[in-house]
């Protein structure tokens, strides 16, 4: 899917946290300044947030704010056009990596941890979006772009070059981030240049390419896995992508040089000194931070390879791992209630119930995506016999039709200035319906239009669901919070597809190998079916051992897209409780924009 997140809003003033009060106020949140409550909110739509609170903005977003002013609508049409170019290719790229995974596990025989291999990355990058948020906000936008530009060809030359699958593991991790990182970091340009009433609409645009990109990806990576092999196409991707996001980095440090030179922003020399280190590492709230990725971890991880040891769950090492996971977990509640000098998480912000709620519905959109669809691109090939080419059209029919259809929904968010209406109406009650259509049709006895008919109800949902939470997000807020309150939005989605990347495994691990026991006749090689899908596509169709196979995923399918439903339910649930938050006519960003 697509990605976002930043910090002040509706409601009453704040006491600082205890510490709060000796931190470098010119480095932290305002999370305690004054706020406007979400009756006011309503009364005054038209009134300038920005420009009440903008002596108050940090160094980074000063500057965006003082490069928006001396660049003209063409230097905004070029930014734009480079944003557009940027998803389309990194959108080719996420769906040909998508396709090397499963081979990629495969070639080390662990083809059952192709979703185990997404957890940690999943995690990581959604906590490194909050210590990003600050180094936006603190440091500057292009700083930022360029180190998560350097994280992510970085992984891709760890994948090129891995020799087992921990290795590759380990390289998912920093490619996740930094995808997930310039995605982020694109979000918060477009809501730093845009107005609230266009907002939806030129999100929808910058993600637009995923409509085309899907059918150049799959010929791409089935001629690549047939051909030069996916440590060439990580190779590739290294190369090409530095290649498409360095130009608006570039363009970035060129209207900053103008607006510095004309004096609209005061020239910065950086601090290097212990004392300027110790000060990031408390704006960023790096030990907030580390425990609460620890714990989560720890917590996650063992879901998924408890399978993998001779006792399963009673391994005390697995024991030990969920109870020291929980323990952390309180640890670090307990150091941000009455420890952390600044919260990373703007727990005034999440108090505003249109901003929690929206980041819950987040969770459970994610968690549902992962849960039905960590295996549903094997289950293409094995079951129905599609090439990896059809596979990767199928399985990324999502991208197509989520991106068509906020570029819909997003002009008639931008016509009625309102967005609840689209979640609650038309993109929660479809995606119920596309992923309540599974639990019927994920059958080896279901012709392949049906599944092809539920993921494109479940397409046309999800991007204006994306959009609408966005918007959610951002519209109770100022520029200053735009970038930590879209942190805290990834977060939400990062670890709903995390958690449900946990229980996809944890449901195949404990089933599929028990529905092949059922369904396969006797002397057939489960260990070796079971972790490799070469081994399952090697058996021909038609074949006892196949139809066995197929129903053993059926089996296991059942009880994802079961539990992807009753999820779902949930999120619809917290739609209710938004408020339906007028945009049209509010001001949040100065300077040139769309």
């Amino acid at each position: 899917m697509l990605d976002k997140i930043k910090e002040v809003l509706p409601g009453t003033n704040k006491t600082p946290a205890p510490g709060l009060e000796k931190a470098d106020e010119k480095q932290i949140d305002s999370t305690v300044t004054q706020q406007t409550t979400s009756s006011d909110l309503e009364k005054n739509g038209d009134s300038s947030d920005a420009e009440i609170h903008k002596q108050e903005y940090q160094a980074g977003v000063q500057e965006i704010e003082a490069a928006l002013t001396v660049w003209t609508k063409w230097h905004l049409v070029a930014a734009y056009g480079m944003i557009w170019l940027i998803y389309f290719i990194t959108s080719i790229e996420e769906v040909v990596v998508r396709t090397f995974s499963p081979f990629v596990t495969s070639s080390f025989s662990s083809h059952s941890l192709t979703a185990t291999t997404s957890i940690m990355s999943s995690v990581i990058a959604g906590l490194t979006k909050l210590p990003l948020s600050k180094i936006l906000d603190i440091w500057g936008r292009p700083q930022g772009m360029s180190l998560m530009l350097l994280v992510w060809t970085l992984g891709f030359i760890m994948m090129a070059a891995c020799k087992n699958v921990f290795t590759y593991a380990a390289a998912q991790v920093f490619s996740t981030v930094g995808a997930q990182g310039i995605s982020y970091c694109l979000t918060v340009f477009i809501a730093d240049t845009s107005s609230l009433k266009n907002r939806g609409l030129m999100l929808a645009f910058a993600t637009s390419p995923y409509i085309v990109t899907t059918w150049i990806g799959g010929p791409m990576g089935d001629a690549l896995v047939r051909g030069a092999g996916w440590r060439w196409g990580f190779g590739i991707f290294s190369i090409i992508t530095p290649v498409v996001v360095l130009p608006l980095i570039i363009l970035f440090w060129v209207q900053l040089a103008r607006a510095k030179k004309q004096g609209l922003v005061s020239k910065r020399r950086p601090e290097i000194s212990a004392r300027a280190a110790g000060r990031v590492c408390i704006d960023m709230d790096l030990v907030g931070i580390i425990l609460l990725a620890a714990g989560m971890a720890l917590i996650l991880v063992p879901c998924s390879i408890a399978f993998r040891q001779k006792l399963g769950w009673k391994d005390p090492r697995m024991i030990a791992m969920v109870v020291v996971g929980a323990f952390l977990l309180c640890v670090f509640a307990a150091y941000e209630k009455f420890l952390a000098p600044v919260n990373f998480v703007p727990f005034s912000a999440l108090s505003d119930r249109t901003i929690f709620f929206a980041g819950l519905m987040m969770f459970f959109i994610f968690f549902n995506s992962a849960v039905w669809g960590s295996y549903f691109t094997s289950m293409l090939m094995v079951v129905w016999n599609q090439s990896v080419t059809k596979a990767t059209y199928i399985s990324n029919i999502y991208r197509v039709g989520s991106c068509f259809s906020a570029l819909i929904l997003g002009y008639f968010m931008r016509v009625t200035g309102r967005f609840k209406w689209v979640a609650l109406y038309f993109g929660m009650p479809l995606m119920i319906l596309g992923v309540g259509l599974m639990i019927h049709f994920r059958r080896p006895d279901a012709d392949i239009g049906y599944v092809v008919m539920t993921q494109i109800f479940v397409a046309f949902a999800g991007g204006p669901l994306v959009v609408s939470a966005e918007m959610a997000f951002m519209a109770p807020l100022t520029h200053q919070n735009l970038a930590s309150i879209l942190a805290i939005l990834d977060l939400f989605s990062s670890i709903g597809y995390a958690v449900g990347s946990t229980v996809s495994s944890a449901i195949w691990t404990g089933t599929f190998p028990d529905a092949l026991r059922k369904h396969l006749p006797p002397g057939a090689n489960i260990e070796f079916i079971y972790s490799s899908i070469y081994t399952q596509l090697g058996y021909p169709v038609g074949t006892e051992i196949r139809k066995g196979i197929s129903w053993a995923y059926a089996d296991s399918q059942r009880y994802m897209v079961i539990t992807s439903t009753c999820a779902l339910a949930v999120g619809w649930i917290c739609v209710l409780f938004w408020r339906d938050i007028k945009v049209k006519d509010r001001k949040q960003v100065g300077g040139n924009v769309a």
